[in-house]
């Protein structure tokens, strides 16, 4: 077992808030392995990068001997997290939950030692609850506490209807923690009220309250917003290692040090020290081409990065890529453009006639590939080099 100090320092790295440090050190002083929760509901077949946030604080609890607890939430997934939505989340069918969740399974095991880690689904207990014990957890609650959670007092205050289930979210994620018997969970900053509960039930329970150790939510590719699947600003981690590679080399140089800092393993010196030789004249790409790497060959193989690493340079570098690229943020209203209507937005072409001419030709080409489909279009906050021709080049956003 890593020394109290160093072990807290590794916790720590990344995190946003630790209520309340002082429990969390005694409970590292006890030198017993510590029980470490973090619950996800499958409500998608595929993790992204933003996902991987918790699983990667996961990983270095497991790294310091504590034992990890992933938690599915099967019977949660039924309820549907509102969790700041300003609507009511539909909830998804079992036979939907439990096809997400042998995906997780196998997706996790690429961060997380399968042989240290227990899988647990918390319909395991709350369908021993049963109905009369759920009225008795729901009487833990007041109508008025659950309203000081701000998605659901901005929902109240605007008159949008907040269904009586979405109520039992907060009190079954807090009960999860007393079946599993945590000393500690991990969520995002936007959990914390539900992270809360979790103190209070224990409470009420009789076991010590679990710390709350929350990590702040990734910003997606436009470096904006939160990472997401329905903004397209994401990296799946069961994407192609092309796909990876290329997607984390379009970052910002500012973003890119948020990604180290959250998604690489590399420790703390290490990055520090690839700062500094930034900061002294190496090319950030060369520090974006250490964290592509790492990454690729996390989610399929060294072999894989490399091959994704000669792709890339073949594509961009060969290509002569020039230095002064110019970059366009086009306001897009939130949906997708046509490459068509992009060329001409950009002044990459003339007009709408002659980029459709030029695709045609063979002359237009999105990260290297050639565009053939007249109808292609752009995704929302996915930063992409467009070409025309030999010489002109942009990089685009939309947003």
């Amino acid at each position: 077992m890593v020394d109290v100090d160093s072990g807290l320092q590794l916790i720590k790295r990344g995190c946003d808030d630790l209520l309340i440090e002082s429990e969390l050190v005694e409970r590292l002083k006890s030198g017993r392995p510590l029980r470490v929760k973090a619950g996800f509901d499958p409500t998608a077949p595929d993790l992204h990068l933003g996902h991987t946030v918790l699983i990667n604080k996961m990983r270095h609890f497991q790294e310091l001997g504590h034992h990890i607890l992933f938690l599915i939430g099967d019977f949660t997934g039924l309820i549907g997290d509102p969790t700041g939505k300003n609507a009511t989340r539909p909830p998804l069918s079992r036979e939907q939950i439990l096809e997400n969740a042998g995906t997780y399974e196998e997706q996790v095991f690429k961060i997380l030692d399968p042989e240290k880690t227990e899988i647990c689904f918390n319909s395991t207990w709350f369908d021993e609850l049963g109905a009369a014990g759920m009225i008795r957890l729901a009487a833990q609650h007041t109508v008025a506490r659950m309203l000081e959670r701000d998605d659901f007092s901005k929902r109240y205050a605007s008159g949008q209807p907040i269904a009586i289930h979405e109520f039992l979210y907060p009190l079954c994620q807090g009960y999860d923690s007393v079946a599993m018997r945590a000393d500690v969970e991990l969520g995002g900053t936007d959990q914390k009220f539900n992270l809360l509960v979790g103190r209070e039930l224990q409470k009420h329970y009789g076991q010590p309250p679990q710390c709350v150790l929350m990590m702040p939510l990734l910003e997606g590719l436009d470096g904006v917003n939160k990472m997401s699947k329905s903004l397209g600003n994401y990296v799946g981690i069961s994407e192609s290692p092309r796909e990876i590679f290329g997607k984390i080399m379009s970052v910002s140089d500012d973003l890119m040090w948020r990604y180290f800092e959250l998604l690489s393993f590399m420790d703390a010196g290490g990055i520090a020290a690839l700062k500094a030789e930034v900061a002294a004249g190496l090319n950030p790409r060369d520090a974006k081409v250490q964290l592509a790497l790492e990454l690729v060959a996390r989610f399929h193989s060294r072999r894989d990065a490399d091959g994704a690493l000669a792709d890339f340079e073949a594509r961009f570098r060969q290509g002569v890529l020039p230095e002064d690229l110019p970059e366009y943020a086009l306001d897009a209203g939130g949906v997708a453009l046509s490459i068509v209507q992009v060329l001409k937005m950009t002044g990459l072409t003339g007009s709408t006639s002659e980029a459709l001419r030029m695709i045609e030709q063979g002359g237009v080409r999105a990260d290297g590939d050639k565009v053939v489909d007249k109808a292609a279009c752009l995704a929302v906050g996915v930063p992409v080099v467009l070409q025309i021709g030999k010489r002109k080049f942009a990089r685009v956003i939309l947003g």
